[in-house]
């Protein structure tokens, strides 16, 4: 074999080393590539499940942002009819109830018509008082039918809560010092509220 031949192998020997020095190189550098890749789309995963959670949660929080607003919309409503009904019950129950107690006046009106009448015509004074009487009692009965009672003042101790002192007056004995000596106007319970203070003399 001659020098020249020679040569020639072993620079072809040499130039495949370096091919396939420059070939290892490649497919290094495509793995390293792939790698760096695949750490890339492994880190980027959670991020992006982080966010279509995130968008999942809002849009939830929304849905019951609404249906809430919805049933307080519905409450306030119910709430707003369920004030104008007990409103109108009420105003109707204070309307009826006057209406009532005027109705149940009536009789008493009648008779004192029919007294006055008597009295015009000049009617027996005997006959005049009864009639006067049994209005007056037909009246007490229609108090009591709406739990109206007189109150008890006249030698009971003098009280803020029922009396009301119209003047102070030497008491005729000791024992009646601070109680009630005489009743100038009756006063009323309505069960058991007063309706009307006692006008009372008080003794000192």
């Amino acid at each position: 074999m001659s020098k020249k031949n020679k040569k020639q192998r072993k620079m072809d020997k040499q130039n495949t080393q370096c091919d396939d020095e420059q070939q290892q190189t490649l497919e290094q550098q495509e793995v390293q590539a792939t790698e760096s890749a695949t750490d890339t789309s492994s880190s980027q995963t959670p991020d992006n499940e982080q966010g279509v959670d995130a968008e999942q949660s809002i849009v939830k929080l929304q849905e019951e942002l609404a249906k809430e607003k919805k049933e307080y919309l519905f409450l306030m409503a119910d709430f707003d009819n369920f004030r104008k009904r007990t409103s109108k019950e009420k105003l109707d129950l204070i309307k009826n109830g006057a209406e009532s107690a005027m109705r149940d006046l009536l009789p008493v009106v009648d008779d004192l018509e029919r007294a006055i009448d008597a009295i015009n015509k000049g009617g027996d004074l005997d006959s005049l008082k009864e009639g006067v009487n049994l209005i007056y009692n037909k009246f007490q009965r229609y108090l009591e039918s709406q739990h109206v009672t007189p109150i008890d003042s006249t030698g009971k101790e003098f009280d803020t809560d029922l009396h009301e002192a119209v003047t102070m007056f030497p008491a005729p004995d000791p024992s009646m010092k601070g109680k009630v000596i005489d009743t100038t106007i009756k006063g009323y319970m309505i069960n058991d509220k007063v309706l009307r203070h006692a006008k009372v003399v008080v003794g000192q």
